[in-house]
């Protein structure tokens, strides 16, 4: 069966109204939640084949994420799904107004590879919950992730509504030139930037989660140790492979050296700094985002860490002191297991220099001072993020997760993501047994004072 037979045998079954009944999605999504726990060791296995990630943080990072979307959905679907009556207002008097959400028709899910699961699924929940069709494109670098899911789901769910579709780019571009209701990407932005263009020739809607280079403020004022340990987790899960990963850090220059020391002291507490993997730490995805890497470590700067294995795709846990914005790592968004500590001495001169870069999906910033932590939040431009922790706001679901500017356009989670694959329709309902001469001819000054009047 092609794309295009799989598309349109998707727009039949959309056009027959079967996902608009609420109940049948609540029992698709019960059915794939019941799937992924039964297959649950499969889809361990794949990804540890891909690049080393253990059952811990496959589920805490995957599909913990996931079960937590499906949950919400089958408890809110209905609440979200009504219609919500709104004021209509003197003018149209008697009118009651309501706007009535509906799924969009057939969508296209693209995942990325560095949370195979998670970022695959979790919109197609969101999708189906909304009460549309789903074609699912994972990425194909983590090649048995993408086997497993498109096993476990193209067994289990008619390809008319729910399908996968494996490949790369030439199956991805044979799905762009079909005309879907709406696509969801994640991914980078040079990437983004072509699904944008090839959605412009359909006028398909699109949410486009990519990713930047976002920064983390560190303060005086701000609890060193505690500071280090949460930074050191966020931007090593994974091996930093996280799209919402501390990419920079900006220290206060008073308290550089013990930040630094903090730093290091927390990595060789929890990572292996030698030439080897572990159960809490990852390969790179395959050679050529090593090779990327490995150029990006100056070995002139390096405070800590540096080892590489390009045979093992492995790149320990790294630190760059003495960084500045006109280095090489501060040029793209880095991806990988190396933090570049930037100190500052003015405040409002680095605060300057952030918001002359790209906007970034995330952005971070440690200190007590509540003052200076709005003041911040207030100046500088980003998706989502924290106080006092990194990565963790995207594992609040009543928290919208999307980017801004060139880091994505549109957002998700939870109730966020029933209304990305929505459309809301607008109704003003009015009765026969009324109805006034002021809007019709022949106009006259005193219909139009009236009218004025109504209005303003």
């Amino acid at each position: 069966m092609t794309i295009t037979d799989i598309h349109k045998s998707q727009q039949v079954f959309f056009n027959s109204n079967k996902t608009k009944d609420i109940n049948f999605r609540i029992e698709q999504l019960k059915t794939f939640k019941q799937l992924l726990k039964e297959n649950e060791h499969l889809l361990y296995e794949a990804i540890y084949d891909d690049f080393g990630k253990s059952k811990f943080e496959t589920y805490t990072t995957e599909l913990a994420l996931i079960y937590h979307e499906i949950n919400g959905f089958i408890k809110n679907i209905k609440k979200w799904s009504k219609r919500k009556h709104v004021a209509t207002g003197i003018a149209n008097f008697p009118a009651k107004s309501y706007i009535i959400p509906e799924p969009l028709g057939v969508t296209l899910v693209i995942g990325a590879w560095n949370y195979p699961y998670q970022l695959s699924l979790a919109p197609v929940v969101a999708a189906l919950g909304a009460g549309n069709t789903v074609i699912l494109k994972p990425s194909e670098l983590p090649a048995k992730t993408s086997q497993v899911m498109a096993k476990i789901i193209n067994n289990n769910f008619p390809h008319d509504y729910f399908h996968v579709v494996e490949g790369g780019v030439k199956e991805t571009t044979a799905l762009l030139e079909c005309r879907f209701d709406k696509i969801f990407f994640t991914g980078s932005i040079p990437v983004g930037k072509i699904i944008y263009q090839a959605a412009a020739k359909h006028l398909t809607p699109v949410t486009l989660e990519l990713g930047g280079k976002s920064p983390a403020f560190v303060l005086a004022d701000a609890n060193i140790k505690i500071t280090a340990k949460r930074l050191v987790w966020a931007k090593f899960l994974n091996a930093g492979q996280t799209c919402v990963a501390p990419d920079y850090i900006l220290v206060d220059k008073s308290i550089e050296q013990k930040f630094l020391k903090a730093l290091k002291t927390e990595i060789e507490q929890h990572y292996n700094n030698e030439d080897g993997l572990s159960e809490n730490y990852l390969q790179i995805i395959n050679t050529k985002n090593f090779d990327r890497l490995s150029v990006l470590i100056d070995e002139n700067k390096v405070y800590l860490g540096g080892v590489t294995n390009r045979e093992k795709r492995f790149i320990s846990p790294t630190i760059l002191k003495d960084v500045t914005f006109q280095d090489d790592i501060m040029k793209d968004e880095i991806f990988g297991p190396i933090l570049p500590v930037l100190s500052f001495t003015n405040l409002d001169e680095t605060i300057k220099n952030v918001k002359e870069q790209p906007k970034p999906l995330s952005f971070y910033v440690y200190s007590k001072n509540r003052k200076t932590i709005n003041r911040i939040l207030k100046d500088i431009s980003f998706g989502g993020g924290a106080v006092n922790d990194s990565v963790m706001h995207l594992s609040n679901s009543n928290l919208p997760f999307g980017g801004v500017g060139s880091s994505g356009i549109g957002s998700y989670h939870g109730k966020y993501g029933f209304d990305t694959f929505s459309h809301y329709k607008s109704i003003l309902d009015k009765p026969f047994w009324l109805e006034l001469n002021i809007k019709y001819a022949p106009y006259s000054r005193r219909k139009l004072k009236l009218i004025k009047w109504l209005i303003e």
